[in-house]
């Protein structure tokens, strides 16, 4: 399959902003970070959209999804304690529960049969049960799903903006500082980040991009214990 461009560089700006973001572990008062790190989930939803909208609708228990579904898993487990370790006060999973969850709506969406939509609905009732231990909670979940929809046309970028607004407000920093320029600013770059990786999706991009494989799964894990390791070296 060739190689998407736009997708790629979704990619890349969601590793770019997420490293950026927790750079805040070594640095905790670097709030405007926290700004711009909003860029990453609503992204990596996006990039997971564009997976499952360039598969054929009817065709849900695929080796190709399977594999999907497994990597996803497996790095849901691997990613825990990582995280754990540079984020022992947290009070949710690590971000690849959310993705998985997520990427399993998003095949109801696009599927559209019933098999499907029943693994959604049931999807979304496994997410409100969690919601409080999933981090970005059911809106997250739903986020990739409205990516789907968004892919289809202009008239549908309104719901994962919004969403990706609405899923940021969960996030503990915003109970701490409530609604103050930096919040606003961060549902801002929330809502930026839906209407950014669309448009970049929907452009011819005349760019040569270093292309995200499955190496791409190690950054987070990987990422969380290099930030880890040099958090603890510091004095």
């Amino acid at each position: 399959m060739r190689r998407d461009a736009g997708l790629d560089l979704v990619k890349w700006l969601a590793m770019l902003s997420m490293l950026l973001d927790h750079l805040r572990y070594l640095w905790p008062d670097t709030y405007g970070l926290f700004v711009v790190g909003r860029l990453a989930f609503p992204l990596f939803c996006l990039g997971i959209a564009a997976n499952v909208a360039r598969t054929r609708p009817g065709e849900l228990f695929s080796e190709g999804n399977a594999r999907y579904l497994g990597w996803l898993m497996a790095f849901s487990l691997l990613s825990e304690l990582p995280y754990r370790l540079l984020s022992p006060e947290s009070a949710t999973l690590n971000v690849m529960p959310t993705l998985l969850l997520g990427l399993m709506v998003a095949w109801g969406v696009h599927h559209g049969e019933r098999t499907s939509l029943l693994l959604a609905a049931a999807t979304v009732l496994i997410a409100t049960l969690l919601h409080q231990q999933l981090m970005y909670g059911v809106l997250g979940v739903l986020l990739p799903a409205a990516f789907v929809q968004g892919l289809k046309g202009l008239r549908w970028w309104w719901l994962p903006a919004a969403l990706a607004a609405l899923a940021n407000g969960r996030n503990r920093w915003f109970a701490e500082l409530g609604l103050v320029a930096d919040t606003l600013a961060s549902f801002a770059m929330a809502c930026v980040a839906a209407l950014l990786g669309l448009y970049l999706l929907h452009r011819a991009l005349p760019l040569k991009i270093w292309p995200v494989g499955r190496w791409g799964y190690l950054f987070y894990p990987g990422h969380l214990l290099a930030l880890h390791v040099l958090r603890s070296a510091m004095p």
